[in-house]
């Protein structure tokens, strides 16, 4: 099989002779700096994925895919509310929910939550966060006698120097009014379990109780404060949200994740963005070594390429073959790139051994996304960028004179 001579030419330059071993090592430079630009990018790239990847489920899991609420401030006439969510297409589940900001305490020890007063049973069907109960029952929320039931986070258990089965006392500061003022509402609760979202805001700040006790504690009475719905997919949200909101009209309004979350996604995306363009940057500097390698080369083989010239060779023919050559060494170093990149993401995708503290990053090890995307944008990027730095050589090298090169020869 006869290959064209550029191709055969620019392999055979990679052979070089021993005066002039250098070049061969820069050939080797020019290779490995391609090669940790695009492995560096795409580490990073599958971390910052994985990172919002796992904040996304947490959030998901933790919150409704869709929540109604009335500017009034309560729903009164919930059930038949709910009724009319349920009938719309694309919706699995509602519940209603009681939500309130209250104090918690335990002896000398306080901190301020977030209760979600929940119908234990229905609960389960729109959120999973109390699917992840580490200790304790849902079934102690339900109402009864004596002390009512309360599942808290890990951390904030962990806070209040709690453990399963102890009374804490819940402080409310909308009570009723007395002669010196407002006088705030007091309660005791027993602690029924507890559960690790594995996101610190929600182990830190968050406690569930049955949705009676928050609506009397609350002073409610059969109103509630949201209503919560679960879909089929949760992509679908902005389109449900909307279908919710025409048919139920004013005073109802209904937000779905994305939107209650949107700064936080945004900066994500906007970061990922801002990281891909700086650490592309890397794959520019390494293709300033390709440039030099094919300086370094066309100075080198100046003879040779006027004899090939002499030959018959055109100006593009010797521009092509200085082009394929550091085409080579962009394609060799990308694919070393993509090997160890997609090698490391898998270490540390298996091992997790990068730890992290769970209150700044909201997870506690570093999360790896491979996104099929990425492996195809970054190496694509990094091809064009060595094709692009081999121009200016190639260039170069077509205009050489064979005539000046051969005068002494």
């Amino acid at each position: 099989m006869n290959f064209p001579y550029p191709f055969l030419i620019a392999f055979r330059y990679f052979r070089s002779k021993k005066k002039h071993s250098g070049i061969s090592i820069n050939t080797l430079i020019s290779v490995a700096g391609v090669a940790l630009g695009v492995m560096t990018l795409l580490t990073v790239l599958a971390v910052m994925s994985g990172f919002q990847d796992d904040l996304q489920k947490k959030i998901l899991g933790a919150n409704a895919h869709v929540i109604v609420q009335s500017y009034d401030g309560n729903i009164r006439d919930h059930e038949s509310v709910r009724e009319k969510i349920n009938g719309i297409r694309g919706v699995t589940a509602s519940s209603p929910v009681v939500y309130g900001q209250v104090m918690l305490r335990s002896g000398s020890r306080a901190s301020g939550v977030v209760v979600r007063g929940i119908d234990p049973v229905i609960e389960l069907q729109t959120t999973d966060i109390l699917n992840k109960l580490k200790a304790g029952s849902i079934d102690n929320l339900k109402e009864g006698d004596g002390t009512p039931g309360i599942i808290v986070g890990k951390e904030l258990l962990r806070n209040l120097g709690l453990f399963v089965g102890d009374e804490i006392e819940m402080i409310s500061p909308l009570g009723e009014m007395g002669p010196l003022g407002m006088i705030p509402k007091m309660r005791k609760f027993r602690v029924a379990g507890f559960f690790e979202a594995g996101m610190f805001e929600y182990d830190s700040s968050l406690a569930f109780i049955n949705i009676g006790v928050a609506q009397k504690f609350l002073g409610l009475n059969d109103a509630v404060t949201a209503i919560e719905i679960k879909l089929t997919d949760p992509y679908l949200a902005e389109e449900v949200a909307g279908t919710v909101g025409g048919l139920l009209g004013i005073p109802y309004i209904a937000r779905d994740w994305m939107q209650m979350n949107r700064n936080l996604f945004s900066a994500l995306k906007l970061e990922k963005i801002v990281m891909f363009i700086i650490l592309t940057l890397i794959i520019l500097v390494a293709s300033f070594n390709i440039i030099s390698n094919l300086i370094m080369t066309v100075i080198e083989k100046s003879r040779e390429i006027a004899i090939i010239k002499a030959m018959g060779a055109t100006g593009r023919g010797i521009m092509s073959v200085f082009m394929i050559h550091g085409l080579i060494i962009g394609i060799t170093g990308t694919a070393v790139g993509v090997l160890g990149g997609y090698a490391l993401c898998q270490v540390l995708k298996t091992y997790k051994f990068i730890n992290l503290p769970a209150d700044v990053y909201y997870l506690s090890y570093l999360p790896v996304k491979m996104d099929p995307f990425d492996f195809i944008t970054v190496p694509a990027a990094a091809i064009l960028i060595s094709f692009l730095a081999t121009v200016y050589p190639s260039w170069q090298a077509a205009r050489l004179d064979p005539v000046e090169s051969l005068r002494y020869e």
